[in-house]
């Protein structure tokens, strides 16, 4: 395994925790929370770990959970147990100091309503995503290409990599993305396992395992898809309720992101249900059974996977560097669609996002009619896998995905 690698998020995370008492850290299982919040010198200094997934530490949390907030302190996973979180809320009003406490968890303890509630006003919430490419690659230290885009759209210098396959396929969790060996697939069967057995037990009951886990692996085959909540049930065999509850408990737990639509243009069929992403591409593609993504072979799924890519390395890079940014979709009933629309104050920039090396005139045809219906977009770009970005027009670009994302 590769030595730690610097994250986009961390200036942040610094800058919160010299502002506020709490800070709260959540991510995907196996993102990097814990080693982050280990081996980052700005973050871990003064601060004593404890996670509650060791059984001794929860014991104690659960009988006297005063215990573990004698001083600064990382807590890690602090989903497991309610109680600590309330104990933490009497001693921060006690000592409302910046930066004595951070939390971390593989549940996202914004959209569990009893955490909301019981650290409103004491907490600074923050997720971190699966490695960018950037991280991937160790090149963090100079400004993403897309932030300066935001602020001034001209064309990139230089040339860069296209993204691989491979890279779609590992994702960007670091044990599968990372480490060079083979057994990737056997590392993600076992994730999986985990997930389910251990993750979501603690979040909900659940009755039926093989249920959900048959819903997760057909939410898998839909990623970059519009949701349609009552087709997912009939294919799971399942109720609505029940398959709501369950995309709940995955999205809780940070397996999938629901995005957006972008609404704010003059179209009148704009299509206003929420499109699904996993979180992770390399996730997505061993839950579908997607190991190989030629040309040729299933190109939707293939499109969908690059989509996937493009969408989780595009959330951290916003996280980080651009936090009041929102990212949503644009889908004009039977007419025309944009993959992300990135709104920036009043700035608006679209974005389509290609798998192949070249284009045709078809593939401009969703980002010119959004250029058409909104005023406010400050350029259209067409991102595929090629090496030569191109201004076609005032406000349309061809992007290379490698560009885009460094």
């Amino acid at each position: 395994m590769t030595d730690y690698l610097p994250r986009e998020i961390t200036v942040r995370l610094e800058r919160a925790l010299r502002q506020l008492p709490v800070v709260v850290l959540s991510g995907l299982r196996q993102t990097g929370k814990s080693t982050l919040l280990q081996k980052e010198a700005g973050l871990a200094r003064g601060h004593a770990y404890r996670t509650l997934d060791d059984f001794a530490t929860l014991a104690a949390a659960q009988a006297n959970p005063e215990s573990l907030l004698e001083g600064p302190a990382i807590l890690d996973e602090v989903q497991r147990c309610p109680e600590l979180l309330v104990a933490l809320k009497r001693n921060v009003d006690e000592q409302r100091r910046p930066g004595r406490f951070i939390l971390s968890g593989s549940a996202n303890l914004a959209l569990l309503g009893h955490v909301t509630e019981t650290l409103a006003g004491r907490a600074g919430y923050f997720t971190l995503h699966p490695m960018t490419r950037r991280e991937q690659r160790g090149t963090t230290a100079h400004e993403p290409f897309l932030v300066k885009f935001l602020r001034n759209p001209l064309l990139p210098s230089g040339k860069t990599d296209p993204v691989s396959e491979n890279e779609v396929l590992r994702g960007g969790l670091p044990p599968a993305c990372l480490d060079p060996a083979e057994g990737v697939a056997e590392w993600f069967r076992g994730y999986v396992q985990t997930y389910v057995e251990r993750d979501v037990r603690q979040l909900s009951q659940i009755t039926d395992l093989v249920a959900f886990r048959t819903l997760a692996q057909l939410a898998s085959l839909r990623t970059g898809q519009v949701l349609v909540i009552s087709t997912l049930a009939r294919d799971a065999k399942l109720n609505a309720v029940t398959a709501g509850r369950y995309l709940d408990l995955l999205e809780a737990s940070f397996l999938i992101r629901r995005l957006p639509p972008f609404l704010k243009n003059r179209s009148s069929r704009l299509v206003k249900s929420p499109k699904l992403y996993f979180t992770d591409s390399g996730l997505a593609a061993h839950m579908a059974g997607i190991d190989t993504l030629e040309p040729g072979r299933d190109d939707l799924l293939r499109g969908s996977l690059f989509e996937t890519y493009v969408a989780q390395n595009v959330a951290a890079l916003l996280e980080a560097h651009v936090p009041e940014a929102q990212m949503g979709y644009w889908h004009e009933q039977g007419r025309h669609e944009v993959d992300f629309v990135i709104e920036a104050g009043r700035k608006v920039i679209a974005i389509e996002v290609k798998s192949a090396t070249r284009w045709n005139d078809n593939d401009w045809s969703g980002l010119r009619a959004f250029l058409e219906r909104t005023p406010d977009c400050v350029a259209a770009v067409l991102a595929y896998n090629g090496k030569d970005a191109i201004k076609l027009d005032e406000r349309l670009f061809a992007i290379p995905l490698g560009q885009l994302l460094a």
